[in-house]
């Protein structure tokens, strides 16, 4: 009695578990369902061949996507229908084949996103016609760079051919009563994406490098405020037995002050110089002598 007893719970709790099973699984893809919202948007459009511009109201629903990351492509939903009994009208000179809505969405607050941007396919119309909206949704795709909360509003839609190739251009025209939706950006380690900062380059030391004739160098570190590096080389002989030495080659890049104690004249021409008259005047002064007759 007791066994069976036992098989009849093990019963009841199994098919208790499968019935739990799909109504766990709706729930969870409802969390995971994106955000859709509608805005009124109206626009004025200019279509090829018309003077006339056409203003026309379309309900706009957006569906954003409930998670973002850096670096990977992501879409916001577009679907639109006329309202207030507002259409768009094709010329009376009809269109070209192979025409397509292009939809944008405006995208604010985040630094390199601005938009995104997707194709749709119209149902086939004739010239002067209705030009009908596409009944599935256009999928609106955009890649962020940096993480953080932007702000998505409906923006212009054309028809043409190509997006380079525009017959209708349909501007927004009450942009500022549009609401905003937030959108977020995470990024994808899960860490904030701000620039790393700049930090300032070491100045290098300025040295003073001397060679003397011996084939000796050495370089001596200067103290100094950081400014360009500078290097001045400077050649030196070495002191000779006499204890007499003599620079062979001055700084390069020294300030001009001038010679110093070797600017001017040598002393020595100037002593072989005065050695000189003073011998050649005691000379004439030795011959006049001799030539005066004595009394």
């Amino acid at each position: 009695m007791r066994i069976r007893s036992i098989l009849s719970v093990a019963a009841l709790a199994g098919s208790l578990a499968l019935l739990c099973q799909p109504a766990h699984a709706a729930v969870s893809e409802l969390r995971q369902d994106a955000v859709a919202v509608t805005d009124i948007v109206e626009y004025q459009c200019t279509v090829t061949g018309m003077a006339e511009k056409q203003d026309i109201k379309v309900k706009v629903e957006l569906t954003m996507p409930d998670s973002a990351v850096t670096g990977q492509q992501m879409t916001i939903g577009w679907h639109g229908t006329y309202v207030d009994g507002t259409a768009l009208r094709a010329p009376a000179t009809g269109l070209a084949s192979g025409i397509k809505l292009y939809a944008y969405a405006s995208i604010s607050r985040l630094p390199g996103l601005t938009s995104a941007n997707g194709v749709g396919e119209p149902a086939p119309f004739s010239a002067g016609q209705t030009i009908p909206l596409p009944r599935d949704t256009v999928p609106l795709k955009t890649t962020p760079s940096n993480a953080g909360t932007a702000t998505v509003k409906p923006a212009a839609i054309n028809f043409g051919t190509r997006t380079d190739e525009k017959s209708i251009e349909c501007e927004v025209q009450n942009a500022d009563a549009l609401t905003t939706y937030p959108l977020t950006v995470s990024s994808a380690d899960g860490r904030p994406t701000d620039p790393a900062p700049v930090m300032p380059s070491p100045q290098p030391t300025p040295t003073v490098t001397a060679t003397t004739d011996d084939q000796s160098t050495g370089s001596v570190p200067v103290t100094s405020d950081p400014q360009p590096t500078h290097t001045i080389t400077a050649t030196v002989t070495k002191a000779s037995t006499d204890g007499n030495s003599k620079v062979l080659k001055t700084p390069s890049g020294g300030a001009a002050t001038g010679g110093g104690g070797e600017s001017g004249p040598d002393g020595r021409m100037l002593i072989s110089t005065g050695f000189l008259l003073t011998f050649a005047a005691a000379t004439g002064l030795l011959l006049r002598r001799r030539s005066l007759p004595r009394g």
